[in-house]
């Protein structure tokens, strides 16, 4: 009977143990398909020692009852898994001032690790960005900003005025421009305020591998840090790309589908071929 194991890559490649601050894995949750517990149990159970984190993408978990939510969360932090809310705080705005702290409260109750905040979405001055960030670290929880590269224009300073002065509000633009270094201010000032990590959206940065926009993320790497940046992987090829380009310490968000193809591209086995990850002396008889 053939007993299987894993290699230990040596320590120059590979990563180190959870909890990592480099090389970490999101997993997308429930959102495109409806994963149960039972599920989302075998994944963790499986290739639990590759995952860092859970999302519950697209606001997916205001959708479940809270028991749900409690019971994955619980299942999740067993296996050193942290989990994020994805970006649903924008939905909050309409109930007030109140709400966000509100939402804090419940997200921590509910076991939830981190919560993100879709700057586009959202649409809030800076200042109410950076309180909503100090909020999340106040109240215990990790914050991590979601930014995309289209800015509308009517944000963009005018003239010679020191960034984040106040100016007379006019009304918002339906053009929308890349100004990456505008995205890398204010991701900037987040991280300031105390943010753990900078989400980058795929959508006209990463989205298809032949068309990356290596230049913007060249650059935001280069400002921010591998460390302080995740970018969403939409398919196998792109996070081969990432891995290539940066190496196994990039921090990539990905489908629950790719967590295998993706550890084995960090051990450096590029492409679908993993057997230059496992050797046939790892299977042992």
């Amino acid at each position: 009977m053939a007993a299987y194991r894993w290699k230990c890559f040596d320590e120059n490649e590979d990563r180190p143990e959870k909890p990592r601050s480099y090389g970490v894995t999101e997993m997308r949750g429930p959102h495109y398909t409806l994963l149960s517990q039972n599920v989302l149990q075998d994944i963790f159970e499986s290739v639990g020692q590759f995952v860092d984190g859970l999302k519950f993408a697209g606001g997916s978990h205001s959708l479940m009852p809270k028991s749900f939510i409690k019971e994955v969360t619980d299942v999740a932090h067993k296996h050193d898994i942290y989990v994020s809310t994805g970006d649903w705080a924008e939905n909050l705005l309409r109930k007030g001032p109140s709400a966000f702290k509100e939402y804090v409260e419940e997200c921590k109750s509910l076991g939830f690790d981190t919560i993100e905040l879709n700057v586009g979405s959202l649409g809030i001055p800076e200042e109410t960005l950076l309180r909503f960030v100090r909020l999340i670290k106040s109240g215990g929880l990790k914050a991590k900003p979601q930014f995309a590269v289209q800015i509308n224009k009517s944000d963009i300073p005018i003239g010679d005025r020191a960034f984040g002065a106040y100016v007379v509000p006019r009304p918002r633009s339906s053009e929308f421009v890349e100004d990456v270094d505008l995205l890398i201010r204010r991701a900037e000032r987040c991280l300031e305020a105390g943010a753990d990590m900078i989400m980058i959206d795929a959508d006209d940065v990463c989205k298809q591998a032949d068309s990356m926009r290596a230049d913007i993320i060249a650059k935001i790497i280069g400002r921010l840090g591998v460390e302080k940046t995740m970018f969403e992987a939409s398919n196998p090829r792109t996070s081969e790309w990432f891995i290539k380009q940066y190496g196994p310490r990039m921090n990539l968000f990905v489908d629950h589908s790719q967590v295998m193809d993706l550890e084995c591209l960090r051990g450096r086995s590029l492409g679908k071929n993993h057997t230059s990850v496992l050797g046939s002396s790892y299977f042992l008889f």
